[in-house]
């Protein structure tokens, strides 16, 4: 071993250690494990201001948790491209410049933080235009997000870190953070609300608390980078080549990411065209598709790292394994979750909607969930392995090209099929993203090599 390819394993997550399954479901698991505790507080934040008596709450509560998320979630891009960027400088053993990445990253979400504190009341009136509430709900709304969103920074500048850990195989880390925030939330839930009797204004107080505890935590999880005198390197961390790099990386993730958002709201708001029984239903069905994405996260985010890491140290072998092995896993949890919605669909059905007519239509429409995990697993994967790569211009160009066609599918066959038309669209739109991306595979392994 030569001394560059010594100080590239020593440097490496796991100091060069062979590729294995075992490895695989070390980074794989903690992240499903995670995903799992998500729908826990948004059950409990529900269920504790059930307890006040009235409707208002609850809708206030949910209205304001989707606006705020989704703000946060157009800084989403951090997460990935810190996870691409650093696992490439992790493989290539350069230790500098994962602490200076670090540092990147905090630095553009704590900015990006503070800009939503900027903006906060021409964001909200906003919000409230395109989905108008009740003088009642939007009134508690508005204190629950003017409470909450003080923690912005704390909560976008925590992709960053996310995406830090996990490019080094730190998904425990990743676990461990996911969970002190959600047992702070529900304690403090219970507590404000429960005991104090401080109603919605306490629910976005423990959010706000366990949001700013999660960056601390985070910050002292990364605190190898900061005993390495490169995070605070100033020269290094404004490089102009790596802040090109960044900016162009996590531009194109954005894109490509509101590209995918405009397939899943043309699909809700097509869908409720069809009336309320089949937006029900179809509301009813994404869960399941969201059951799906939470447990393949694991394998893309596995895949995101180890593929990283191989471009980083320019391994083509390496990259061709970290590929095989976490497609392999993601392969057979795809076609478990498959088996489980054939057999066990309609009772998961059942217990989302006591509505029998929403039910009908929901096992009318059931053999397209039976399908999703099978035919997303390509789209899924190859996500991850593009994110590692860095390679975020094929991700934007060939989702780009899914959504014309998806598009296309859904002029041609809603018209001829209704709702059941739309779903193929749907689906179509996740073939065609792994076609294009798996078209594009190629001239990744040749750029790894180069």
């Amino acid at each position: 071993m030569s001394i560059s390819e010594a100080a590239a394993a020593a440097a490496s997550p796991e100091g060069g250690k062979r590729l294995t399954h075992r490895r695989v479901l070390k980074i794989a698991v903690p992240i499903v494990l995670s995903n799992a505790t998500v729908p826990i507080l948004g059950a409990v934040d529900t269920g504790v201001v059930g307890q006040l008596g009235t409707a208002a709450p609850i809708g206030a509560v949910g209205i304001g948790a989707i606006v705020l998320t989704a703000l946060y979630w157009v800084f989403g891009f951090l997460r990935m491209g810190t996870t691409g960027l650093t696992a490439n400088a992790a493989g290539a053993g350069d230790r500098a410049e994962v602490a200076a990445l670090l540092t990147r990253a905090l630095m553009l979400g704590l900015a990006a933080g503070f800009l939503i504190l900027a903006l906060q009341g021409g964001l909200f009136r906003l919000a409230f235009l395109i989905s108008p509430a009740s003088a009642e709900v939007e009134d508690l709304a508005r204190q629950y997000m003017g409470i909450r969103v003080w923690s912005a920074p704390a909560a976008v500048a925590a992709y960053g870190i996310t995406g830090w850990l996990i490019a080094q195989e730190r998904t425990g880390a990743v676990l461990v953070l996911q969970l002190v925030m959600n047992a702070v939330n529900i304690s403090l839930d219970v507590i404000f609300v429960l005991v104090l009797d401080w109603g919605v204004p306490g629910v976005a107080a423990a959010t706000f608390i366990a949001e700013w505890v999660g960056f601390g935590l985070g910050l002292w999880l990364c605190r190898a980078a900061f005993r390495v005198p490169s995070w605070r390197d100033w020269e290094r961390v404004f490089d102009r080549a790596g802040l090109i790099r960044m900016a162009l990386v996590n531009r194109d993730i954005l894109l490509r990411s509101l590209a995918l958002q405009v397939i899943f709201l043309s699909f809700m708001f097509t869908g409720a065209r069809f009336g309320d029984i089949q937006l029900a239903a179809n509301q009813v069905l994404l869960q399941f598709l969201e059951i799906t994405a939470f447990a393949l996260d694991g394998f893309a985010f596995a895949a995101e790292a180890l593929v990283g890491q191989a471009m980083g140290r320019r391994d083509v072998t390496g990259l061709r394994r970290a590929v095989l092995l976490s497609s392999i896993w993601a392969a057979v949890i795809c076609l478990g979750l498959a088996g489980l919605f054939a057999l066990t669909g309609g009772g998961l059905i059942d217990l989302m909607t006591t509505s029998e007519n929403v039910r009908a239509a929901a096992r009318s429409y059931l053999p397209w969930m039976v399908a999703v995990p099978v035919l997303g697993i390509p789209a899924w994967m190859l996500d991850g392995v593009f994110i590692g790569a860095t390679r975020a211009e094929d991700m934007r160009n060939m989702m780009l090209l899914s959504l014309a066609i998806y598009v296309a599918c859904a002029l041609v066959l809603v018209p001829m099929l209704g709702n059941h038309g739309l779903w193929a669209a749907f689906l179509i739109s996740f073939v065609a993203r792994g076609v294009t991306l798996g078209a594009r595979y190629p001239a990744l392994e040749r750029s790894a090599g180069a």
